[in-house]
């Protein structure tokens, strides 16, 4: 049975760890399924290539409102795709190599890994292994829900549905978040009749209120969106996907060519066996970690969807360099910093937020103040015709120190970044609107009349 220094499971953040700082140890990384994680591969990275692709698709159909009349003439799908994952291919194949070639001191096993004793693993290749430390950064993967006959219609997930053929004609989506929402911007844009079903009343439910509102009426212009409602059967005939859904007033059929099930994202922890390691689980499934990314057991850390309730790229990229720091130095450790974490939603309008929102502050008994600032009230708005975008900000009265902020309209993943760097470095709102120049026009002065706004003590 060999022995390793470190032990890492999955290559996405955590096949970053293991820098040229380690070249003296003996590492084993254990890849279950494609090299470079669920980013590189089937999530952000190629999802916002379709999301630009799709953005420059959309554009002429707003043209008309500024005085220029355009049309698409189409979109070439195939050529979009082999665009796409013709450049993401070989970063994945590349990245494999590296690890597995070039590296005289790491080990790569492709297998499904599970422990079978306290760090002890097996690699799913037939080999069992031992080490000192061990990195779980497995990821997650899509939800499959328990609808009756699920299986047999050949549905779509996030990891698949970007590989299709052909573009289909029509394209359910079942699912009512951000996966949802971005998908059924890119597939509308290429000319796809798109129907979202959702179970809750809104979009996006976990953005502030008045952005999920404004979102969901913007989408049920563009998309047959639908409510409310409970997938309870599914079936294909004669090649058509056929949901059976149950909603407010009864029964009722979705049909479409193609079925994109998009409900969420569940930890890949149930596959390793973490009892049989003695590591703790929260009851939804994700890796017990402490600030440090410690797990209970002493040398057994992990990061990333496997353990975060954010499942963000950038958030286990920053748990990896935590991990990374405490490896090499165990007797100084440093803690990973979750209090302020953006996230953006790249559908269309697109959406930022970070902190609270007012649900929560209210929730919280926490004291806040709130303003918002349309887009169409500032001068780049007036360049755009943008009558629905606005920023929202909240803040403690009393300090002015900002405690959220939810962004909905172009650019929005962009424009919120000064406020999650004034969030991070304790920069209240009066000295952030007042103590800087705003560039004249651009869109961030829309964050800048919202700090103005805030009514504060």
């Amino acid at each position: 049975m060999r022995h390793f220094d470190l032990v890492i499971i999955g290559t996405g953040s955590g096949n970053s760890i293991a820098d040229e700082r380690f070249a003296g140890w003996n590492i084993a990384i254990v890849e279950k399924g494609v090299f470079g994680g669920t980013c590189l591969n089937v999530g952000c990275i190629p999802t916002k290539m379709f999301v630009h692709t799709a953005d420059l698709a959309a554009a002429p159909a707003v043209g008309a409102r500024l005085g220029v009349d355009a049309t698409l003439d189409g979109v070439r799908w195939t050529d979009v795709r082999d665009r796409i994952f013709g450049r993401i291919d070989p970063i994945s194949t590349g990245g494999r190599h590296w690890r597995a070639e070039d590296n005289p001191n790491t080990t790569l096993f492709e297998g499904t890994a599970r422990f079978v004793g306290p760090k002890t693993l097996d690699t799913g290749t037939g080999e069992v292994i031992t080490a000192d430390r061990f990195v779980l950064a497995a990821g997650s993967r899509p939800v499959v829900p328990d609808v009756a006959d699920l299986a047999s219609t050949g549905y779509r997930t996030s990891d698949t549905i970007m590989r299709l053929d052909a573009l289909p004609a029509r394209l359910t989506i079942l699912g009512s978040g951000f996966v949802a929402a971005e998908f059924a911007h890119v597939f509308s844009s290429f000319g796809v009749a798109v129907t979202v079903i959702g179970r809750s009343d809104v979009l996006l439910r976990h953005e502030d209120r008045d952005v999920a509102d404004r979102f969901t009426s913007l989408a049920e212009r563009k998309w047959d969106v639908r409510l409310g409602r409970k997938a309870v059967r599914a079936e294909r005939v004669d090649g058509e996907v056929r949901l059976h859904l149950k909603g407010p007033d009864g029964s009722e059929v979705v049909a479409s060519d193609e079925l994109l099930v998009a409900v969420g994202r569940t930890p890949n922890s149930d596959l390793l066996d973490l009892a049989a390691a003695g590591i703790d689980v929260h009851p939804d499934g994700r890796i017990v970690v402490d600030e440090h990314q410690r797990t209970s057991v002493d040398g057994v850390y992990a990061l990333g969807d496997i353990s975060s309730e954010y499942q963000l790229k950038h958030v286990a990229n920053h748990e990896a360099k935590v991990v990374q720091h405490n490896l090499l130095h165990p007797d100084a450790p440093i803690a990973a910093d979750h209090r302020f974490v953006p996230s953006a939603v790249f559908s269309s309008p697109q959406i930022a937020s970070v902190g609270l929102t007012e649900e929560q502050a209210v929730a919280r008994g926490v004291r806040y103040v709130a303003a918002k600032q349309d887009y169409a009230a500032i001068a780049y708005g007036w360049a755009m015709e943008d009558t629905t975008g606005f920023a929202k900000v909240l803040a403690d009265p009393a300090t002015g120190q900002i405690l959220g902020a939810h962004i909905i309209g172009p650019q929005a993943s962009s424009v919120i970044q000064p406020i999650v760097q004034a969030m991070s470095f304790g920069l209240d709102a009066k000295s952030m609107a007042r103590g800087q120049y705003w560039i004249h026009p651009a869109m961030p002065e829309v964050v800048e009349n919202a700090l103005l706004g805030l009514d504060l003590d």
